[in-house]
């Protein structure tokens, strides 16, 4: 991609937005944090695990259709330049193209359209942080795991999560993308980090 909207779609790690890198880093601990509570009062009873809950056939093709899609756009970004795109959601051209979209919903219908569409799509992106970090600790009560996708184990029950939260922040981050306006930074110019 090329031009303004192009402009969230790479980063390098020093361009990232020290704004949305404490918001997600954030997200995550209180996810950690709720996790633990979430651990620290469970039953004491096991349960038993049930054949077919761990969906793994499932995640396999999500797995794979996850992969293709990733080898094709490293590819082609490959080609563009050595920039980080995976970081490009935490950019601070990223956090531009929001701050940009906030300051015009207040005086543009259109604008004010574009931010209710983005606004849910935005907190699914976020809430993948979150939602990462109460695995991480949650988990570890086995009756978490016994017949969550992935189970009966820790480690399996973390994989399909983590694949499955990694796939839906790519399509949120994706669909971000085309709804943020582009900003005014061209290809020369970088935003102020914020």
């Amino acid at each position: 991609m090329t031009g303004q909207r192009g402009a969230m779609n790479a980063a390098t790690p020093r361009h990232l937005s020290r704004a949305l890198v404490v918001l997600t880093g954030t997200l995550f601990t209180a996810g950690v944090a709720a996790g633990w509570l979430s651990y620290l009062h469970r039953s004491a009873i096991r349960a038993q695990h049930a054949a077919g809950m761990a969906a793994w056939p499932q995640h396999a093709v999500v797995a794979a259709v996850a992969s293709l899609a990733l080898g094709l756009r490293w590819r082609h970004r490959r080609r563009a330049g050595r920039r980080v795109w995976l970081l490009a959601p935490l950019g601070s051209r990223a956090a531009a193209r929001v701050a940009a979209l906030a300051r015009a919903a207040r005086t543009r219908p259109g604008a004010c359209c574009r931010a209710a569409a983005a606004t849910p799509v935005g907190l699914l992106f976020l809430y993948g942080f979150f939602r990462s970090g109460f695995q991480v600790t949650s988990g570890l009560d086995p009756n978490a795991t016994v017949n969550a996708w992935g189970g009966p184990t820790y480690a399996g029950a973390m994989a399909c999560h983590y694949l499955d939260a990694l796939v839906i922040m790519a399509a949120a981050a994706w669909l971000l993308d085309r709804v943020l306006p582009g900003t005014a930074a061209g290809a020369g110019h970088r935003p102020a980090r914020r």
